[in-house]
């Protein structure tokens, strides 16, 4: 099937690893021109020239902390100016992924946490969607997918699952407020997924429970019902079907690419 992404511009923050960085090989393979938003100006340098010596795109990284309204601002329009044009694409995934340290306990729960949590996955994805909205609503085209993740849906992580939840919320919001400029908005919910991270925290898991790497992903796999830990790359898929026009009757919904989360119903 033809996505019909070549030549579109898009952006993805939280590019340089993980599942954003899987999202922007899917895309630039797709034919997209890509830009990465990320902090670390070294991994962020690095992954661009990967992904452009792989697919033949133009690929560039653009640095940011999106906890702050002028470097957001700074990075897309250096983003769009290096891309050739507006953006047509926005992929916010820049957030600290869940589930790989212990969270903190309803009395441990303070502020600062709260607020750096809420701040980075919510209100970073709205400066970043700030940002390249007009530029879309001038063109009457534009997809903003928002990569949220299982625990809107899961207990065991109080302000996990509260982010979660408002990133969802934020989704219907700003696709009832943008579809009729022809800008259409959707949340996917990842659950555990192989990245980076996994390797090592498999390998620490093994050594702690002596067993093998072998027996720990099948462990971590039979949270779901495909029994298969879901690589970031088959999130990727779902993602960039989202982002082409033929997801045109896609608006303001949430998509799981987790495996499949047991037992519960949702509809």
């Amino acid at each position: 099937m033809d996505l019909e992404l070549t030549g579109k511009r898009a952006l993805v923050t939280g590019g340089s690893r993980g599942i954003g960085k899987a999202i922007a090989r899917v895309l630039a393979a797709e034919g997209a021109d890509v830009a990465l938003l990320a902090r670390d100006e070294q991994v962020l340098r690095a992954a661009a020239a990967e992904l452009a010596a792989e697919s033949g795109r133009k690929v560039v990284g653009v640095r940011a902390d999106t906890t702050s309204d002028e470097q957001v601002r700074a990075a897309v329009a250096l983003a769009a100016q290096q891309l050739g044009n507006s953006i047509d694409i926005l992929v916010n995934a820049a957030a600290e992924p869940a589930g790989y340290a212990a969270p903190p306990g309803l009395e441990h729960i303070g502020a600062e946490h709260f607020h750096a949590e809420m701040d980075t996955k919510v209100m970073g994805y709205i400066r970043c969607a700030r940002e390249v909205v007009p530029g879309m609503r001038a063109s009457g085209w534009g997809r903003i997918v928002n990569i949220s993740g299982l625990g809107a849906r899961q207990t065991g992580n109080a302000v996990g699952s509260m982010r979660n939840i408002a990133v969802s919320a934020l989704t219907k919001n700003m696709a009832d407020e943008l579809g009729p400029s022809g800008i259409q908005v959707t949340v996917v919910h990842p659950g555990l997924t192989r990245t980076e991270r996994t390797a090592p925290l498999v390998a620490a898991r093994a050594a702690a429970q002596g067993v093998s790497a072998r027996q720990v992903e099948a462990q971590m796999a039979a949270g779901n019902s495909i029994q298969h830990l879901v690589d970031a790359i088959e999130v990727a898929w779902v993602v960039a079907f989202l982002c082409s026009p033929k997801s045109r009757a896609i608006n303001g919904d949430a998509i799981v690419a987790g495996g499949g989360a047991p037992r519960s119903i949702y509809y």
